[in-house]
């Protein structure tokens, strides 16, 4: 008996050629076009510096500081609403050891301003603020309330009574409540810096500075020897000496 193998014949089959795979060069060139327009457009720069991540946080405080009424679009503004989640997020991010506050700012809402600042005072983390341009009115307590507080050169600090905008009813109970709110702001500093109470308050009710207005104008070296900033100096000294708050706590080192 003859056994037969049968064999599967296979049927040639024909090679599909690979379409070419499409180069990503002209979508990588425009999306670089496209970032640069938007740095010009929002930074009147073609190219940004890119900053490693870091454990020390920065808040800015700019323009006029936004409290329970919202301002004219056309003002900058530093709106607390944003201000205060930041630092709920900075207290309770393991990743940030430090916070650098930086100030130019003309002032703006008294309870608004003193709720940053009672925030900044009651975090765990170091923190250091850098007053550059100007840190007036209410600027001044957020000032005070970092651990160790900047001033450049240059820079200028107001310090002037409270104010108020709107209809005022003229009864003995509007100026008792504005000498309360006056006690807080001036407890609030005194107790912050170097300053003493009676130091404060002439440099607040000072009539011979400002042509119409009641205060001082104070340019950096007057508010450090005034003991309402702690020491002249800029960022690197800002940044520096949060290091060495960050150090001395236990912290590790800023990359």
């Amino acid at each position: 008996m003859t056994e037969y193998s049968h064999r599967r014949q296979r049927t040639p089959q024909t090679k599909r050629s690979r379409p070419a795979p499409e180069t990503q060069e002209p979508v990588k060139e425009k999306e670089q076009q496209q970032g640069t327009l938007q740095n010009i457009q929002q930074l009147g720069q073609t190219n940004v510096p890119q900053q490693q991540e870091s454990s020390i946080h920065s808040i800015p405080i700019i323009g006029q500081i936004e409290g329970h009424i919202t301002l004219a679009p056309q003002n900058k503004t530093t709106k607390y609403e944003h201000v205060i989640p930041q630092l709920v997020a900075i207290e309770q991010n393991p990743k940030i050891e430090g916070l650098l506050i930086i100030l130019n700012t003309v002032g703006g809402d008294v309870e608004a301003g003193l709720a940053i600042a009672e925030m900044v005072d009651t975090l765990s983390k170091p923190t250091v603020s850098l007053v550059l341009g100007g840190g007036h009115s209410i600027g001044v307590p957020i000032a005070v309330s970092a651990d160790y507080s900047f001033i450049t050169e240059t820079a200028t600090m107001t310090v002037h009574p409270i104010r108020l905008s709107g209809l005022v009813i003229g009864v003995p109970q509007t100026y008792e409540y504005l000498d309360k709110m006056q006690d807080r702001v001036i407890k609030f500093v005194t107790k912050h810096s170097r300053v003493t109470e009676d130091k404060f308050r002439h440099l607040m009710f000072c009539t011979d500075q400002l042509a119409r207005d009641i205060g001082t104008v104070m340019v950096g070296p007057d508010a450090v020897k005034d003991g309402l900033i702690d020491e002249v100096g800029g960022l690197a000294q800002a940044v520096q000496k949060l290091q060495e708050l960050i150090d001395a706590r236990g912290g590790g080192v800023v990359h």
